[in-house]
Parts: structure tokens; sequence; C-alpha cells
């Protein structure tokens, strides 16, 4: 990427849907150089300050020619000039490629972002290019998903073609497991049918995905794609809790510099590894992220996206090596050269997410247990009294309430450790 000369004033990346607490952070660390594409209903549930005049659009983010005629009434009530475009969000993606196109800004085509999205999609490409990633087979019936169980008898994973997280994530190891599954994947699909997240690729009529489980510990790592070459930026190790939800991430905990005594591929490995499997994809520079499970030091691929990884992970970045991944993928929209803001390595801190425990109402949140613990960095909450919550497998979003960010006094088990600091909370509910 080559870093441009100057920039006017009144030049500003076009954000394409992401939460109100993103923009705030945005807006503080990078005053006057976003216009944000934020969806109404994000707006009106934000506890946040409203951005002052000229900063947000508020507008459907898939509806392409309001969006389009909004952008047009912005820049010429206030002059803005639009030098990149940056999505934050997954179901936010394909607009923020259309948008891209029309407007002609650098940002992945849509059968990029499709082939980035769609699971099954994704794990064809890389089997075609060598890349490790899961068997997978496309489902429709409870036969066709004992059929490939009977494949693989470690046991299969059953998922929506595209999603995020967690949402309708089940492991079966058994007939009756299957059964379980696909009943529940089926109906939660069917009561998500308009939301784009879930939105019906180009498979077919098939309704979800089979999955080969695989076996060892799974990491999320953010790079960065330039022309010729990946440059990895983190590398986290994903905490999982056998109490929760199969496939809920408790939390994350930044990886050793030394890579994990030689457990992990060495950085060049992964990095070519990341970069020919993008280039698969079609994604030619930007911010990505990708998950991975590690099986006999062989780092199998999970999923890509041409994002930053989400939720806690930039808190914990700028925290733990003073990196700001958002503002780094504002300056890959725009070209810029990365520079590398780290003042030395990363610290042995880890990211805990605060989950509800049960249904209710939130009636409010009391840290004062563990607000004076020396482990506990901070602590992020995103809900207000009045939030209501529902468990999974009904609702995947509302139960998080926020996350702490960590530095445990053990290396080792210090999941155990974040998992006891995260009990002290009380969680009041009505």
């Amino acid at each position: 990427m080559g870093a441009k000369q100057s920039k006017p004033e009144n030049n500003r990346v076009l954000v394409v849907g992401t939460t109100s607490d993103y923009i705030e952070w945005i807006r503080t660390v990078r005053p006057g150089q976003v216009l944000f594409l934020t969806a109404p209903k994000v707006r009106e549930n934000a506890t946040e300050p409203r951005p002052e005049n000229g900063e947000e659009i508020l507008c459907p983010i898939n509806e392409i020619d309001a969006a389009m005629q909004a952008l047009d009434r912005h820049k010429k009530t206030f002059g803005t000039v639009l030098s990149g475009i940056a999505c934050f969000d997954c179901e936010s993606m394909e607009a923020a490629s259309i948008l891209a196109k029309k407007i002609n800004l650098p940002y992945p085509d849509i059968e990029a972002i499709k082939n980035s999205r769609d699971k099954f999609i994704s794990k064809q490409l890389w089997e075609k290019n060598q890349i490790p990633c899961p068997r997978t087979f496309p489902v429709n019936t409870e036969t066709e998903i004992l059929n490939f169980l009977n494949q693989v008898p470690a046991g299969i994973v059953l998922k929506p073609f595209c999603g995020s997280g967690s949402e309708l994530v089940f492991k079966c190891t058994t007939r009756k497991e299957c059964n379980t599954a696909f009943k529940a994947a089926s109906e939660g699909l069917a009561e998500r049918s308009g939301n784009p997240l879930f939105k019906p690729t180009d498979i077919g009529s098939f309704q979800m995905l089979a999955e080969e489980w695989v076996a060892g510990p799974e990491f999320s790592c953010d790079f960065l794609m330039e022309k010729d070459r990946a440059v990895i930026l983190r590398k986290t190790r994903k905490i999982k809790v056998d109490s929760r939800p199969f496939g809920t991430i408790s939390g994350y905990a930044i990886c050793p510099e030394n890579n994990d005594n030689g457990k992990m591929p060495d950085n060049d490995i992964l990095a070519t590894l990341f970069y020919r499997a993008a280039r698969a994809l079609g994604i030619k520079t930007g911010v990505c992220m990708v998950d991975f499970i590690l099986r006999n030091r062989e780092a199998v691929l999970i999923e890509m996206t041409p994002r930053p990884g989400g939720d806690c992970l930039p808190f914990l970045l700028k925290e733990a090596g003073n990196i700001d991944i958002l503002g780094l993928t504002l300056d890959a929209a725009q070209g810029f050269a990365w520079k590398n803001e780290k003042k030395g390595p990363y610290r042995s801190l880890v990211a805990f997410r605060i989950h509800a425990r049960k249904n209710g109402v939130l009636k409010r949140i009391k840290t004062d247990a563990v607000e004076n613990d020396s482990r506990v960095k901070k602590i992020h909450l995103i809900h207000p009294p009045g939030h209501k919550i529902t468990m999974p497998p009904q609702d995947y979003d509302s139960w998080l309430l926020g996350h702490m960010i960590i530095e445990p006094h053990r290396h080792k088990f210090f999941e155990t450790e974040c998992l006891l600091l995260a009990k002290r909370i009380d969680i009041e509910m009505d």
C-alpha cells in the first residue's frame, strides 16, 4: 500500500454499519475522520452520545438506493469527500461492497464477500487450493446429517451457511444429538429469516451445513492483507467454558510471543497460509480476521472475513499492545501504509466476556467485588438497566453484558481464574 501525500480536512472514511460503542471509540480517537452510516435501531438503543451533525447518517444499511440518496444529500450539505470505506459487521459487508463499487472506492467485491461469508463456498475454494480446512457437506434432512456423521465418527458440527459466532452452531456425535440439533437449527433459521446475518446463499435449497468437527485449541488472528504478503497483527486463543452452549466464546487470551513453546506454526508459515487463503476467496487488501484450530501443529482454517475481529478484541489489543485495530482498518481503507504502533511486546492479558445467567430484565450490574482487584485492568459494560435478556438458543446476543480485561496471576489454567472473577460480578435481574 502506498501512502498518500495529504488528505483534505473534509475527507472522511465511510463506516458502513457498526455498534454504538465502536462509533464512540472511533469518534474519540479519530475525530472528524469518519462518516458513519448507521442503522436507526442502533442509535435508538445506544447509551453513548449521539454523533454531532455531519458525522452520522441514519439509514437502513441494506437499502442501497436510500443510502446512496442520503450520501448524496450529505455530500452536498457538508462538502464531504469520501476517501475510503470500511465495515466492522458481517451482515453489513455486502452493502459496503455494493456502495464501494457505486462510489468508486476500494473494497472487496461482492463475490469475495460471499465467498468469505458462506462457510461452504469458502471451504470448497480452500480445498481446491490445498488449504487445510474441515470437510463439509450441505444438508437438508436428518438422514443426510447421519450419513455424514458415519463418514466422520469423531463428530460433526451443524451450522448455518452464513452467520456469526456460536449462533445456531451445534456439535453432534450421536444420532439423538443430530436429531435435536437439526430441529433446533431448522426452527432457529426460520425465526431468523429476515435477519441479514443469515441471508440465504446461492447454494440452493439446502438448509444448513454439516462440518467435520476438528479437535484442538482454537485461535483467532487479525492480519493485514497487502499486495504480495499478509502481515499478522495479533494472535489470540479462544477461551471456551464447558457449561456454556457449544461454540460460545467466553474470552480471548493474547498468545505468547514465543509461539506457545513451539506448538504453534512459525509466524511466516501462518502468514503465507493466510495470504493464500485470502487470495483464494478473492480478498486482495485490507484488515482481515481468521479463525483456525490447531491440529497436530497444523492450522486448520475455520473461517475468514475481510474485517478485523470484533466484540472485545479491539479493547484487548489496545490494552495489551497499544494497537488500535479500528484505526488501522480506517488507514488501510484509505491506502495508507501500515505503521507499527506497538510500544513493545504484547502483555499476556485476557478479555473475558460477562454473560447473563438467566432470562429476565437487567436491573443492575454490581462490579464492586472485582473493581479493586489488581488483576482487573478494565471493565466494559454494554447494556443499561431495563435491558431484556433472552438466553441461547433463542437469542445469542442479549445475554452478553460486556467484558473485563484481566491480567491473570497464572499462565496455566488462567481460564478458571478468569471464570471465578466473573462469578464475583453481581448481576441483578427482575
